[in-house]
C-alpha cells in the first residue's frame, strides 16, 4: 500500500464513557466514604489522587483518537504501545492511587471473587494465556476488523492485568500477597511468555499479522519495519518495566528490612574511679 495520512478523527464515546465513569466513581467515593472509612493516620491523597488521574489519562490517550486509529488501521507498533499502557502502565498507577479503604469497599460485594481471581497462579496463568491468544495473527485480524470484540479483547486484557498485579501492589489487606522475594520471582515469570511473539515479530522475515500489510503507511514506515519495531517495544520496553518493578521490589524490602533491625546499643560503663 501508499503513503497514507492519519485515520479520520472518530470519537470513541465507549472509552471516554468508562474512563469519566471511573473518574466519577473514584472522587464520588472518596467525598462518600472518607468520613466513615478513612483512617485517621491515612496519609495526603495527594500523590495517590495524581497517580490514579495519570492512569486514566494514558488510558484515554491510548484507546482514542488519533493513537488508537493508528494502531487500528496503520501500525502495529502503536498497537503493540496500546497493550504495554493497557496492561504494564495504568493498572499500578491505578491500584496504587485508590485509597485501600476505597478500593476494599468497592469490591466488598465480590470479594471472593477477587481472592480467587488474584491468587497469584491464577492471575499468573490468565494474564498470560490472555496476552498469548491476542498476539494470533487470526485474533489480531478479528480485533482489527470487528470493534466490538476488540473492546472485549482489551476489557479482558486489562482485567487480567488488574489480577495479574494485585499480589505485587498488596492493595488491600484481604487479599493473598506474596514475600518480596515471591513478588520478584513472580514478575520474572510475567516475561517469558510475551518474549515469544516478540521474537516472532523481531526476527521474522515475513509479515507475522498479514492485514497490516494491507494498511496504507505511515511516515515512510514498511510493514517489516513496523513489525520489527513492535516486537521491540514489546520485548524491551516490557522488559524494562517488570525488571523496573522488581528493582523497587527489592529496593523497598532492603529499607525494610534496615528499619527493622535494632539500632546500636548504647553500653555504659560505671567509673568506679580509685
Amino acid at each position: 500500500m501508499g503513503e497514507g495520512g492519519l485515520p479520520a478523527f472518530h470519537l470513541h464515546l465507549d472509552v471516554l464513557g468508562a474512563i469519566v465513569a471511573l473518574g466519577v466513581a473514584y472522587e464520588y467515593g472518596i467525598r462518600r466514604l472518607a468520613p466513615s472509612h478513612r483512617p485517621a493516620d491515612d496519609p495526603p491523597l495527594g500523590t495517590r489522587r495524581l497517580r490514579f488521574h495519570l492512569g486514566l489519562v494514558l488510558l484515554f490517550i491510548v484507546s482514542s483518537w488519533p493513537f488508537h486509529d493508528i494502531a487500528e488501521e496503520r501500525l502495529f507498533a502503536f498497537h503493540m504501545v496500546e497493550h504495554l499502557v493497557i496492561a504494564l502502565v495504568a493498572p499500578p498507577l491505578l491500584l496504587t492511587g485508590t485509597p485501600w479503604w476505597l478500593l476494599r469497599a468497592a469490591v466488598a460485594p465480590i470479594l471472593p471473587v477477587v481472592r480467587f481471581f488474584t491468587r497469584p497462579l491464577v492471575a499468573l496463568v490468565a494474564f498470560n494465556a490472555w496476552l498469548a491468544f491476542i498476539h494470533v495473527p487470526s485474533v489480531v485480524e478479528g480485533m482489527d476488523t470487528n470493534p466490538v470484540f476488540h473492546l472485549f479483547t482489551h476489557a479482558v486484557l486489562f482485567s487480567t492485568a488488574i489480577a495479574m498485579w494485585w499480589p505485587v501492589l498488596d492493595p488491600i489487606p484481604d487479599t493473598q500477597s506474596l514475600t518480596p522475594f515471591g513478588k520478584m520471582g513472580y514478575l520474572f515469570l510475567q516475561g517469558i511468555v510475551p518474549n515469544i511473539p516478540a521474537s516472532f515479530m523481531t526476527f521474522g522475515t515475513t509479515p507475522l499479522y498479514p492485514i497490516y500489510a494491507t494498511y496504507p503507511r505511515l511516515w515512510g514506515i514498511d510493514v517489516m519495519t513496523d513489525q520489527v519495531i513492535a516486537g521491540l517495544i514489546m520485548k524491551i520496553g516490557g522488559t524494562l518495566l517488570l525488571w523496573g518493578f522488581i528493582a523497587w521490589v527489592w529496593f523497598s524490602w532492603v529499607r525494610d528490612e534496615q528499619r527493622l533491625e535494632p539500632g546500636p546499643r548504647l553500653v555504659v560503663t560505671e567509673d568506679r574511679g580509685a
